[in-house]
Order: structure tokens, then sequence, then C-alpha cells
């Protein structure tokens, strides 16, 4: 008898992602933890064997950020205990790029609180991804500095930035209980700039902060239209001093139901296990490597992570090899999925209507 999960196995094998009925079948408990484990791992070793990604985070400008974003330490009117800081000169973020490459990261990003960035941040960033690319020219650079206007995506593609992360971090129907200074729309459109400019579009989301089972489902099919390359699933870090500090809802198994919940919809995409793994999923993590292929190495933006000695420890105990640098994260197979059209208007074929 074929079950739930298989079904979800094969479809994911195909591209196809769950319908709304699965992806809460999932959530909801019904099924074996460890079952649900094993299927969405028979679909990461298809399409990305046992390869783990490293990233790492450089926080350029710390604190001090106008948006009222209520998971966030560095939010205005935040009494978060955090580092504060303003930009950190190009030449220091490119010494620590270096450490990280050298301890496995093929992906650097350069993120700053605010808004959005200003002219002169821009050209900051420009100068730092030079520095960095002068001893790393392979390693990707992706950049992370909020609400993107006109001409500054061009601008960050030009520089050599291979990426650009903008979180949508929940569902479109409850996001104006997490921020009230801007918009959903708004980083949809910001997502839409950078992936029109070239840019490698990366989004995920934030969980535990208060969402329902179809607010993951949600947020889960509005990234699917956004088609990102990356996917990076967040564990809410609540930190003393801001709006949510008193969450402490998640426990390991709802966070491996998410992440397995994203490998069905991403089943060929980067999912990348986030901020908060550590505190929520313990000592389950070697678990959500089953699930996910690519992790940050180190320290977030303004909260500790794992050593990176740890990090690497963990990812050979579990029988997985750290990504290198000349291997394509994603597969290759993803190119078949442009067909050049044959039918319809111009043609003596009917439409695919």
């Amino acid at each position: 008898m074929t079950t739930l999960l298989d079904t979800l196995v094969d479809k994911a094998l195909r591209r196809e992602h769950p319908t709304r009925e699965e992806a809460l079948a999932v959530l909801s408990g019904d099924d074996e933890l460890l079952d649900i484990v094993a299927a969405g791992s028979r679909v990461r070793r298809h399409f990305f064997g046992r390869r783990v990604k490293l990233n790492t985070i450089i926080n350029m400008k710390s604190g001090m950020c106008p948006e009222d974003c209520t998971y966030c330490s560095q939010r205005l009117g935040s009494g978060s205990e955090i580092l504060k800081y303003s930009w950190i000169s190009p030449e220091d973020a490119a010494r620590t790029a270096d450490q990280a490459v050298r301890a496995g990261a093929k992906r650097v990003c350069l993120v700053a609180s605010g808004r959005g960035p200003g002219e002169r941040d821009i050209t900051r960033i420009e100068n730092t991804i030079a520095a960095i690319r002068e001893d790393n020219p392979q390693v990707e650079v992706c950049v992370c500095l909020g609400l993107l206007g006109a001409g500054h995506a061009e601008r960050l593609a030009s520089a050599g930035a291979h990426a650009y992360s903008h979180n949508l971090n929940t569902s479109e129907a409850r996001y104006s209980e997490i921020c009230s200074t801007h918009t959903f729309a708004d980083r949809v459109d910001t997502l839409r700039r950078a992936t029109e400019a070239g840019l490698s579009p990366c989004s995920g989301a934030i969980f535990g902060m208060g969402e329902s089972d179809e607010d993951v489902v949600d947020l889960a099919l509005a990234l699917r239209e956004l088609d990102p390359d990356s996917v990076p699933v967040n564990f809410l870090i609540p930190f003393q001093g801001t709006p949510l500090e008193g969450r402490w809802e998640l426990t390991p198994d709802r966070c491996l139901r998410i992440l397995a919940v994203f490998r069905f919809f991403f089943p060929d995409v980067e999912v990348r296990l986030a901020g908060g793994r550590e505190i929520h999923l313990r000592g389950m993590q070697p678990l959500a490597l089953h699930l996910a292929n690519s992790i940050f190495l180190g320290d977030y933006l303004t909260s500790e992570g794992q050593p990176g000695a740890d990090d690497r420890q963990m990812i050979a105990d579990a029988g997985f090899t750290i990504e290198g640098v000349d291997e394509p994260t994603l597969p290759e197979a993803r190119h078949d999925l442009v067909a050049i059209r044959r039918r319809g208007a111009g043609t003596d074929l009917p439409a695919n209507a």
C-alpha cells in the first residue's frame, strides 16, 4: 500500500511539491518522526548526495536598526545586550572571510542591519567584495542589506556578489503581527529586484514565533512562487529584550517536521539549517543533516553558534562530507527543466492550454 510519505518522495523526485493537505499531515504528528526524516533523506540524497555546504555570516554593522521586527535583537527599541557597532572595514571583513574559507566555508554572507542600503553602503559592500575576492576569488559572496532600491541589485551583481538574501520570515497573513515598519510585499519586491539583476535569490523563514501549521505551509507556497536557489530555515532565538523573549515553544520534533516539509517543497534547492539549530535541535542536530544540505558555520548575527570544529566533527560523525568549492551545489538536472516551446502560436501544433 502506498503511504503518504511514499507519495511525497515520489512527487519530490519528480520536482512536484506537496498539496496543502499532504504538508499539513506531515506537520500534524500522525507519522513517526524517524519515518518522516527517512523519507526526506531519500529526497536529499537523490539531489545532493551526502554533501553538506558550509556558509558563514559576517555582521558588517550590528544593532541600531530602525525597523521593529519583533524577533530581532537589533530592532528599534531592543533591550538585548548585543554588540553594537558601525561598519567594519573591508579589510576586517576579508580577514574574517579568509578564516571561514580555510575552515571549509563555501559561501560568505555579508549582512548589515538597517531598513535598506544607501549609496555609501553599497560602495562599502562593493569594496568589501573586492577585498574578499583578492585572496579568495572562488568563494560565493551573498549580501543581505534589507530592502533594495532602484539600481542597488545591479551594482551588487556588477561588484561580484553571487546571491542576495532576504527572508520572508513568516506567512503574509500574519506578517503585520511580526513587523509594522515594512510589509510582506516589500520583501517580495526586494527578492524580485535581486533576481531580475541576476543575483541568486536566497529567502527563507523563522519558525517558533507562534505560527500555525497553516502559516508554515502558506509560507512555503509563497517561497515557491519566488523560486529561490537557497532557503534558510531559522528557529527563533528568543533574545531577552525583544517582544518574543518568552517564546520557547519549539521542540526537536517540531523543527525536524518543518525541515522535512521544506525538503519536500524544495527537493532540488539548497535548504540551509540556520539560526537557532543548536538550542532547539540540541542532540538531534545530526538528524537534521539528513534533511538540510547546507548549514551556517560558526556564529550568527548577534548570537554565538556551535564551534566550527564541533560542526565539522558532527558532519563527519553523521556520515556526511563537506562540499568542496569546485562542486556545484544545485544539481545539474535543474537545467533540464528548460524546454524550448515548439507548439502553439507560430506553429502548426495546438497550444498546451
